[in-house]
């Protein structure tokens, strides 16, 4: 699997240990401060490239330190970098996230580089040779210049997938509408769907977005798991349990895995399982990036707990 992962690159810094945001300018001791990649490109490409796809990044960080810290964070992970260029008149995307007790991660974010991202920053040749486009966070590039992409992408034998990062809105869906027919899997969460379709239920948005021209959707529905609707099935994938530590990049590992399952081959059910295990190994530590997985760990995880919970 030769992907590209194309859009939203951002430095998360992780604050564990919140009870709460300290008043005027008090100070309040934590447990861990800690960097990781993330977006919906940025934290894709870094599971993928665990799940042992070779993986090419594209979009904008700055011209600062926070950039430089983002490219080494993703080449260490095995990402070749070479397609995210630097803006020296926009600072890197950064999130701060307080991470409290139970997960929950509030945050504060800078758009930063992200929002200058356009076409004329990638080379569309670039993409000869990829089994895979995936972007992620459509909204910067707009619908119709998402489309180009995806359309370019599938002219060269591609395989396309489309995450997005913004609330469900429908104005936000009316956005990047013209990039839905040319998505092979749309790859939202719940609140996402609901929130584009005003659909009573998940299965009746997904099919909504089916029918607006994405081939597949495959939605994240955090402790639930997945569901996976196409215009002929609905499947439903629960989740895998485990100690919660930080939900950030949950959604990400999900469409690394799922995509990375179809890659191998899997049918839809058993790349969302592969989706679903894949986000439970990042949900155990702080940030995609955290711990020590690979494909083979998550393949024998989701064995495992599948045999210990009597599911065949």
């Amino acid at each position: 699997m030769r992907i590209a992962t194309v859009g939203v690159h951002v430095l998360d810094i992780h604050v564990v240990g919140i009870e709460s945001i300290p008043e005027r300018s008090d100070g309040q001791l934590v447990e861990t401060i800690r960097t990781s990649p993330a977006g919906t490109a940025g934290g894709t490409a870094v599971v993928l490239s665990r799940l042992g796809a070779q993986v090419l990044s594209f979009g904008a960080v700055g011209a600062d330190p926070l950039g430089s810290t983002l490219l080494a964070l993703l080449e260490r992970e095995g990402v070749d970098v070479t397609g995210l260029v630097r803006r020296a008149d926009q600072q890197t995307s950064a999130s701060v996230l307080p991470v409290r007790a139970n997960g929950d991660r509030p945050a504060w974010h800078c758009i930063g580089a992200n929002g200058a991202f356009t076409l004329d920053d990638l080379d569309l040749g670039a993409l000869e040779g990829c089994t895979h486009v995936h972007l992620g966070g459509p909204e910067f590039l707009g619908g119709e210049a998402a489309g180009r992409l995806l359309a370019q992408a599938r002219s060269l034998g591609a395989t396309t997938s489309l995450d997005l990062l913004a609330p469900g809105d429908p104005d936000l869906l009316a956005w990047v509408a013209d990039a839905l027919p040319h998505t092979d899997y749309l790859l939202p969460n719940d609140e996402q769907v609901l929130g584009f379709t005003g659909a009573a239920s998940l299965a009746d948005g997904a099919r909504a977005l089916v029918a607006a021209g994405a081939g597949c959707v495959a939605v994240t529905q955090g402790s639930r798991g997945a569901l996976v609707v196409t215009a002929d099935e609905v499947i439903e994938v629960p989740a895998y349990a485990v100690e919660v530590v930080d939900t950030t990049g949950c959604g990400d590992a999900f469409s690394a895995g799922f995509l990375r399952g179809l890659s191998l081959g899997r049918d839809l059910r058993g790349a969302a399982e592969l989706g679903c295990a894949t986000a439970a190994q990042v949900a155990q530590g702080l940030g995609t990036d955290a711990g020590d997985y690979s494909l083979d760990s998550v393949v024998a995880f989701a064995a495992s707990s599948a045999t210990r919970s009597g599911v065949r």
